[in-house]
């Protein structure tokens, strides 16, 4: 099922670590996208938990940047990117990254989501798996100060914010 979710991923990986950059060099930004990776991953997971739903949405397609491009000001000028370079941004899914987003900035949301994907047979060492998205160190934080920066981040986030919520435990009250 991984490799179906392949370029949901990866794009989707791509987009945010496009909109929150690294803070620093080529350490930097390799750490800024293991981080960013490792979010969406099981962003994805969560959202697509079967075979059947990875293949639906390779069928179909995620739907696209352009919401997530005007939410976070990526389409500075106010029109649909649209290039040879960035067909990539066709596979990023909306709601991916807005899960992800959540994860990158509520430990206590990653911890929830890592017992979903265990409770769903995805990952049994999921900690470990998962470190840099579980236990990131200074200079991990450091990388990604953008990409984990609530304040930055809650206009993405907060856009399909309750339904991760209720996938991970219905009746889970939202943390202001």
């Amino acid at each position: 099922m991984l490799a179906s979710l392949s370029p949901v991923i990866a794009a989707t990986a791509h987009w945010l670590t496009c909109a929150y950059p690294a803070n620093g060099g080529a350490l930097a930004a390799a750490l800024c996208e293991v981080q960013a990776r490792q979010a969406v991953t099981v962003a994805a997971w969560l959202r697509y938990p079967t075979a059947m739903d990875a293949a639906l949405v390779g069928m179909a397609g995620p739907g696209g940047s352009a919401r997530l491009d005007w939410i976070s000001g990526a389409d500075a000028a106010g029109e649909a990117v649209d290039d040879e370079d960035s067909a990539w941004r066709t596979w990023v899914d909306e709601v991916v990254a807005s899960w992800a987003a959540c994860l990158l900035t509520d430990p206590e949301l990653v911890d929830l989501a890592l017992a979903a994907l265990a409770e769903d047979g995805h990952t049994d060492a999921a900690a470990a798996e998962f470190r840099r998205l579980v236990a990131p160190d200074e200079r991990d934080r450091q990388a990604a100060v953008l990409l984990r920066h609530p304040d930055l981040l809650a206009p993405v986030a907060g856009l399909h914010q309750a339904q991760l919520v209720d996938r991970l435990g219905p009746g889970r009250a939202l943390i202001a």
